[in-house]
């Protein structure tokens, strides 16, 4: 019988994504002898220092906690040696030096959230949403010096359902992956790892990082294309276009809760129709049906609750 190696892991992580993995870590009784995330962040109108849900984790469960601000640093690097791990786990955090990632005597690997080659970057969940994929996954690989290109360890399918927002398929992946770290560290465990290298090949789709002019509506595009994209940024960072209702000022709104309807129709691609207390939008094939809208400065609200304080103009249009 072979022996078990005995584990003794760096997990490096930030947001709630990587937090379902580090919890089940230490469901499984696994030795996390430290625990790196990002710096403290000023947030909010008060600019009050916010820390990662990692970090808030990792204190809840006295963890050793690690921040650094450059991974390359002297310091940094002496007391990442100091905790004598064997093994580092990467989820959603920032490329690592080879200086770190080249350090364990059983590799770092990372998990990500799609089916790897295709969307390695910042968005993988939301760009396959945005491009109306009908499959995704997550990926557990070998970190290299390049992003994402590391040979592979294992992988696990999901569906995407038709009507899937990126905030439903982030909490389904998150669990999803968070088994597979499991079930890839006991094969690393008993020795057994077997990769795959990944293939290169220039159709290969990628998960650039979002920005506000890429989570911008066109209503120019077609009705599926607008439709994937709201929901592949709904809830997060939103989907958003510009109002003019009609005076001189446009209004800058966020638009999460949709539905659509495929129409042959003469309006002219964002023309806002206002029918039975709902709101529509006109575009290529069909209308976009707007359930949840924010205006600058006020809260989320249902297209209901914001018709009755809230004037359409009879030309209003979505830009």
């Amino acid at each position: 019988m072979t022996k078990q190696r005995d584990l003794r892991i760096v997990f490096m992580g930030t947001p709630d994504f990587a937090v379902a993995t580090l919890k089940n870590l230490l469901d499984h009784n696994y030795n996390v002898v430290g625990v790196i995330t990002a710096p403290d962040r000023p947030a909010g109108r008060g600019r009050k220092l916010k820390s990662s849900a990692v970090k808030k984790f990792a204190l809840e469960n006295h963890l050793k906690i690690m921040q650094p601000t450059n991974l390359k640093s002297e310091d940094f690097i002496k007391e990442l040696q100091s905790l004598n791990a064997n093994l580092q786990i990467i989820v959603a955090f920032r490329m690592l030096p080879k200086v770190v990632w080249d350090m364990p005597e059983y590799g770092t690997f990372n998990l990500h959230a799609s089916l790897l080659p295709n969307y390695r970057g910042a968005a993988p969940i939301h760009w396959a949403i945005i491009n109306g994929e009908v499959k995704t996954g997550v990926t557990t690989f070998f970190i290299d010096d390049k992003i994402d290109t590391g040979a592979i360890i294992m992988k696990e399918e999901k569906d995407i359902t038709k009507d899937e927002t990126v905030g439903e398929l982030h909490d389904k992946l998150m669990d999803i992956g968070s088994d597979l770290v499991i079930k890839t560290l006991k094969l690393i465990e008993a020795d057994k790892i077997k990769t795959t290298i990944q293939p290169e090949d220039q159709d290969l789709k990628t998960a650039y990082k979002l920005n506000r002019e890429n989570c911008k509506i066109n209503w120019n595009e077609n009705l599926n294309h607008i439709y994937n994209k709201i929901r592949g940024l709904n809830p997060f960072p939103t989907a958003w276009c510009y109002l003019d209702n009609g005076d001189d000022k446009k209004l800058s709104i966020k638009i999460y809760g949709v539905s659509k309807t495929e129409e042959l129709h003469n309006s002219e691609n964002g023309t806002v129709i206002i029918t039975d207390n709902k709101i529509k939008v006109a575009c290529k094939n069909g209308f976009i049906n707007i359930k949840e809208l924010q205006l600058p400065n006020k809260r989320k609200m249902d297209s209901v609750s914001l018709l009755n304080g809230f004037k359409f103009h009879e030309n209003a249009k979505m830009l």
